[in-house]
């Protein structure tokens, strides 16, 4: 299976718009961050996690051709404003099953109401097949199983997913015991870290190197970073052996 970081960057992404931040201003293509998602795939099943605003700049650097299904953490703008971009796989697939909490799919039906229109649809928009994630309920893509994991990104609920050896979870801030159980024996996590200091809703750095040792995967990747972590370079250096700052475009194998 392999995971490729289609976005690893927060809600504004880095460069910030017109900031004079250094690392905004970085030359190293490490410090460019599109916002948050991951694409997982082997020979038979292509899914990706998220699909914000940079969905079809990412689709075409990864060079994605297929997706069998969109899961969706969570309804903020960052991790969900690219679905109308799904239209080429429309085209070449038909319907796009997403998944998500039922919070999450209602909000997707207001914001992108002509996507969900029955009467009078208009020919070109995307064409989706809706379908809820329920905490402690596995569901499978083909071959693929899921298992969701419930976490708290502040007050708002969000879902993370294991699939197989493999865990992703963004946009945390809290976890319960019962969930993190579900984490056992996984030999890669990918959790969010913001910045270093505190944040009321998000990881910090600390908070987000605390968790990789509660849950002991083989190896941890850090994502949804902003540009007040700092320097790739320089945060790399103060990171645990097995914990790594992931990139936009970074390809693991598991």
């Amino acid at each position: 299976m392999e995971v490729y970081f289609l976005g690893t960057g927060t809600s504004q992404g880095i460069p910030v718009i017109g900031s004079d931040n250094a690392v905004c201003l970085s030359s190293d293509s490490k410090d460019k961050r599109l916002r948050v998602s991951v694409w997982i795939h082997d020979e038979e099943q292509s899914i990706v996690i998220d699909c914000g605003p940079d969905f079809r700049q990412q689709m075409l650097a990864s060079k994605c051709s297929k997706i069998d299904g969109i899961l969706f953490t969570h309804e903020h703008s960052d991790h969900t404003a690219g679905l109308d971009d799904i239209r080429p796989f429309n085209s070449k697939q038909g319907k796009i099953s997403i998944f998500g909490h039922a919070r999450v799919l209602e909000n997707l039906k207001k914001r992108f109401e002509y996507i969900f229109e029955t009467e009078n649809r208009y020919p070109g928009a995307p064409s989706v097949q809706t379908i809820e994630v329920v905490n402690n309920n596995s569901f499978c893509i083909g071959k693929m199983n899921i298992i969701p994991i419930n976490a708290w990104h502040g007050t708002l609920q969000v879902f993370g997913y294991r699939i197989h050896d493999f865990a992703y979870l963004t946009d945390v801030k809290t976890i319960n015991t019962k969930e993190v159980e579900k984490l056992k024996g996984i030999k890669v996590l990918v959790i969010n870290a913001l910045r270093e200091e505190p944040h009321h809703s998000h990881f910090s750095l600390q908070d987000a190197i605390d968790f990789v040792t509660l849950v002991q995967p083989d190896q941890a990747y850090l994502t949804h970073i902003s540009h007040m972590l700092g320097f790739h370079k320089e945060v790399q250096k103060k990171l645990p052996p097995n914990v790594f700052l992931a990139y936009d475009n970074l390809e693991i194998n598991i």
